[in-house]
């Protein structure tokens, strides 16, 4: 890299393994804004200022990286985030992030049927939405069908719904014999024979255990796929996560790949993980044996345990299903949130809990005000409410005063749609109130909730939270439920690691706090609001190690082994599909959404549904014929 100038320091005691140079470095601390250089030794930041502070640190062993002028932030850190089952899965899935038209994400769809071998499945697990296509629309069954006629696909859609083509059907054996399960529907034709359209009504649960039905990676591909999801991750500046558990992922079983990266020294990402009771009515008995064998906080800086969550038992769990209506909880919620929330704080443990609605919320606060008032509940216990799109005003105070916190997920920047279709725009205006949340004194950090629903980018998230719009475009908060940029990147850096307790060490570029940071493609801070999404990082540094680069710094990472299996989607076509020009991206868009338009048209003269079948243009499509 060019490095004029700079010269290895005669006599330096202890030199550092990595200077980043000549960057417009946004610090995060308060006493030190900002910097042009920085030295990391050991995986510590030890010199924080401009040249002439980094220049004892520099030995001839030291690797001096020129920033070009670009912004570098501290590495980011995602406070919600499904990392742990999403590395499981990588290597599996075909991920529409990113991608603009229905049409390319069918043809993506078209050849990885034809790549994946008999046996196996094709399947599209989150991180869209059809608001992100020029189309505006999701494929139908019949599509899926065309595109892959032998081979078994499943599409997932948010938490609303599932699409499978016929083979799909048939690998998992649903016939006109197969029973709803509750909260659920599977949909059927006259006759009764299920059309390849799954429900959640309201609960996805449905949804997740047809996906679970799928094959899965052996050990050692387990462990490759997690390697290429953390390198997927640190694409974008990530190097620390707070895994939210979920549904599916037991402990310990679940966690042994992340488990034997960390003792290989082979993660990029540091993640604070949680764990989540996997079966109604078992809940008690699965925390109990857990506290038994861990404790929040046993780990090291790389992975570490961190709770209990997100759900701590199954009744008082709500669904984020904003195309149904708000479910009602089972009238065993609060004896059985006790139960749990008890059993953790008896044993000095502390939680996460999904909430979405306000409804919720307040049931959960009765029980945990009514553990506090028996002394139950001790002061500086770590806990915090996930989600909570309408949480009132008045909850927000009775949060504070038990000392929580609280993590907001861009999931409207997908669902938003869905949202004001039910609830209509004005209360779509604080859902979630974050500005509040600020006000109210809460510790508020940010995250995507991926995979299965956001994507795994956080500049989409960091662009939801400055404007305040959908993935489709549509405007849903006032200029006074926004952020402001530097808040928004706060929240996606130090306030992330106030949820895990580990603020003094990172979240911020300053001596002694642990050498994570990224390079960015463009300025976040000066960069047009609408391509904050397109930001990716250049150069990521994980604990001093470089852990991703592209463009000027390819190849200084280390490369990571050969994907297996070799038919894998990300082979073909990697992650999240990274966003073209401005330009070239709206009139790629109209291309395709004319011609999606034009083989509609031809399809239904072929079916004879109606005559003189007028050709649309891309003004008509783009004016909503779909």
């Amino acid at each position: 890299m060019p490095v004029a100038g700079v010269r290895p320091y005669e006599g330096v005691q202890h030199p550092a393994d990595l200077v980043v140079r000549n960057g417009r470095i946004h610090t995060g601390d308060p006493a030190r804004p900002a910097a042009s250089a920085v030295a990391i030794t050991d995986g510590v930041f030890t010199a924080v200022g401009d040249d002439a502070t980094v220049a004892p640190h520099i030995g001839p062993a030291t690797r001096v990286v020129d920033a070009l002028g670009r912004r570098v932030i501290p590495g980011l850190n995602d406070s919600h985030l499904h990392v742990i089952r999403g590395g499981l899965n990588y290597l599996l899935e075909l991920r529409w992030d990113g991608v603009r038209s229905l049409r390319t994400a069918l043809r993506m769809l078209r050849e990885q049927a034809e790549r994946t071998p008999r046996g196996q499945w094709v399947r599209v697990v989150g991180g869209w939405t059809g608001e992100q296509f020029a189309e505006k629309r999701l494929p139908t069954v019949a599509e899926l069908n065309a595109a892959a006629p032998d081979t078994p696909v499943f599409v997932l859609h948010l938490y609303q719904s599932a699409i499978l083509n016929r083979a799909a059907l048939e690998a998992v054996g649903f016939t006109r014999d197969t029973p709803n399960p509750p909260g659920g529907e599977i949909v059927r034709d006259f006759a009764g024979n299920p059309t390849g359209v799954l429900l959640a009504a309201p609960a996805a649960g449905l949804l997740y255990s047809t996906l679970a039905k799928g094959p899965v990676l052996a050990p050692e591909d387990q462990l490759g796929s997690t390697r290429h999801y953390l390198r997927e991750l640190n694409r974008f500046g990530i190097t620390s996560a707070i895994d939210a558990a979920g549904g599916f992922q037991n402990f310990p079983d679940n966690y042994a790949a992340v488990t034997e990266l960390a003792q290989r020294g082979e993660l990029t990402v540091r993640i604070g993980y949680h764990l989540f009771p996997q079966t109604a009515g078992q809940e008690l008995d699965d925390l109990r044996r857990w506290i038994g064998m861990v404790s929040p906080g046993d780990g090291d800086a790389w992975l570490r345990c961190n709770g209990a969550g997100e759900n701590l038992a199954w009744s008082p769990a709500d669904f984020e299903n904003f195309a149904e209506p708000r479910p009602q909880l089972s009238p065993r919620a609060k004896e059985e949130l006790e139960a749990a929330a008890r059993l953790l704080l008896e044993n000095g443990w502390g939680f996460r809990l999904h909430a979405t609605y306000d409804e919720t919320i307040r049931q959960d606060l009765d029980v945990f005000e009514k553990i506090a008032a028996d002394g139950g509940f001790p002061p500086g216990t770590r806990w915090l409410f996930d989600h909570a799109e309408t949480v009132s005003r008045s909850s927000l105070e009775r949060i504070k005063a038990l000392g929580g916190a609280i993590s907001v997920q861009n999931r409207m920047m997908f669902q938003g749609k869905a949202f004001v279709d039910r609830y209509g725009p004005e209360r779509a205006e604080t859902a979630p109130p974050i500005r509040a949340m600020l006000d109210t004194g809460l510790h508020v950090a940010a995250g995507t909730d991926a995979t299965r629903v956001s994507s795994h980018n956080p500049w989409l998230s960091l662009s939801w939270l400055v404007t305040g719009r959908t993935i489709g475009g549509t405007r849903l908060y006032p200029a006074e439920n926004r952020l402001d940029r530097a808040k928004a990147l706060e929240l996606y850096t130090s306030a992330g690691a106030h949820l895990t307790g580990e603020q003094d060490v990172k979240g911020t570029i300053a001596e002694g706090r642990y050498g994570d940071l990224a390079v960015l493609s463009a300025d976040y801070f000066s960069v047009a609001a609408e391509d904050i999404d397109r930001i990716e990082s250049v150069l990521t540094v994980a604990g001093g190690k470089v852990v991703y680069s592209a463009l000027d710094y390819e190849n200084i990472a280390a490369p990571l082994p050969e994907i297996s299996p070799a038919w894998s989607p990300v082979a073909r076509f990697g992650g999240f599909q990274a966003a073209e020009p401005g330009g070239v991206r709206q009139a790629r868009a109209l291309t395709e959404a004319a011609a999606d338009s034009e083989e509609q048209r031809a399809w239904r003269e072929r079916r004879g549904d109606f005559d003189n079948v007028p050709r649309l243009g891309p003004v008509d499509v783009l004016d909503g014929c779909f």
